[in-house]
């Protein structure tokens, strides 16, 4: 490990400005619906990393400024499409999703982030797969 990047860490750490530790990762998302022959695997972007937390014992002593729970979330991103391929024509063949194109520390908007994954669950396929590739 060069110098450079553990001074870069530990001063990140100190002042809780770790955003290079945040970033666009590469995911697969699996979507498929019960009336479609074929389940999609799509692979796209999203922001995965660290942020720094803290997060006092002594709440009630702290303003709450002092006090943070910042998340890795989308800076900047766009939405795109999939159509997912052997669906009836009765049925909306389109599934939309994010693409990360950076990120940031910050707090979860519930607008667009699903703030709270359950642990344990796993994205798969019980149908045929089909990868859409962007």
């Amino acid at each position: 490990m060069s110098p450079f990047f553990v001074m870069s860490l530990l001063f990140g750490l100190t002042f809780g400005q770790t955003a290079s530790l945040c970033a666009p990762s590469e995911y697969t998302i699996h979507v498929e619906k019960r009336e479609c022959a074929y389940c999609l695997a799509i692979n796209t972007t999203i922001c995965a990393g660290f942020c720094m937390t803290r997060d006092s014992n002594g709440k009630k002593l702290l303003l709450k400024s002092a006090l943070s729970q910042n998340v890795c979330t989308y800076k900047e991103m766009l939405y795109q499409t999939a159509l997912i391929p052997g669906c009836p024509h009765h049925t909306m063949p389109y599934y939309s999703y994010p693409v990360a194109l950076s990120c940031k520390c910050g707090k979860c908007n519930t607008d667009y982030s699903d703030c709270v994954r359950e642990r344990g669950t796993t994205s798969h396929c019980t149908k045929p797969q089909k990868l859409c590739s962007l």
